[in-house]
Formats: C-alpha cells, sequence, structure tokens
C-alpha cells in the first residue's frame, strides 16, 4: 500500500467534508456538538484556490487531509486535519503534519500553530509541537499549539 500526498483541488470539497464528519463524529466527545452544528463542517473554498489544502491518498483512496491558513503575518495555521478513523494511528495524521510543514515553510513562515481539541492533544505535543496554553473556542476550550519550523 502506497501513502501518497497532492494539493486537493476544488472539486475534492464535498469529499473532504464528508471525512471531516466521519473523523468528527468518531469522537464521543465531539458527537453531541458536531450533530448539533453541522455548519461546524467546512472547508472554505478560498483554501482551494489557494492551493493550502492537502490530501492523502492510500491506494488511490483518500485517507485524510490538512488544510492550512496563512496568516498576515506570514506563519501558517493548520487550519483542519482529519484521517479517516479506520486508519488512526498509522503515520497518516504525522505525514500530513510534516506536509504541512513544508508547505509552511514554502510561504516564508518559521512557524505552523494549530487549535487542538482535548481528543488531539496528545497526537499534537508527539509530534512536535509545544503547548501554549487554553484558548476558548465554539465548542469549549481547546489548546493553542506552536512548532518551531527552523530546527527541523
Amino acid at each position: 500500500m502506497t501513502l501518497q500526498l497532492r494539493t486537493a483541488r476544488l472539486e475534492d470539497r464535498e469529499n473532504l467534508m464528508e471525512l471531516q464528519r466521519r473523523a468528527s463524529l468518531a469522537n464521543p466527545e465531539d458527537r453531541e456538538a458536531i450533530l448539533a452544528h453541522p455548519d461546524a463542517i467546512d472547508i472554505p473554498p478560498g483554501q482551494f484556490e489557494a492551493g493550502n489544502v492537502l490530501v492523502a491518498e492510500l491506494d488511490g483512496a483518500t485517507v485524510g487531509f490538512a488544510a492550512l491558513f496563512i496568516r498576515p503575518d506570514r506563519q501558517v495555521e493548520l487550519d483542519g486535519l482529519f484521517v479517516e478513523p479506520t486508519h488512526w494511528k498509522t503515520g497518516i495524521g504525522r505525514t500530513l503534519v510534516r506536509a504541512a510543514e513544508e508547505r509552511a515553510r514554502e510561504h516564508g513562515a518559521d512557524s505552523l500553530h494549530v487549535i487542538g481539541n482535548p481528543n488531539a492533544n496528545g497526537f499534537y505535543s508527539h509530534v512536535g509541537f509545544a503547548a501554549l496554553g487554553e484558548i476558548p473556542t465554539r465548542f469549549g476550550p481547546g489548546r493553542r499549539f506552536v512548532r518551531d519550523l527552523t530546527r527541523g
């Protein structure tokens, strides 16, 4: 089985949003909030148009994606990272983070930022992000993380 990454196209949007929905609903702690607020599942078309959505495919099947937002300060926010629940803990998330780091460097960023929900805190720490503290989000407390891109 071969994992390949590519830049998403706008026509991938609906498929990726369905993947996001499946991954979000697979976390029991998030299920009620997602069902109550289906509008939370979204990937803005502009992220596709800017080439800032990366797709992971395993033997041609979409198994994950990362969406990036370029901030006005030229740093990059990992705006979304989702992997099919059947492929959790297989390295796909880590591969997408590494690709997001490379894309952030291409944009001139020296750091990659993300706001993780409590289910993802361990993952982000494990892949080299430093926790900066809690931040209020629409669905409760999140944790802001940063990854220094100047250290490889």
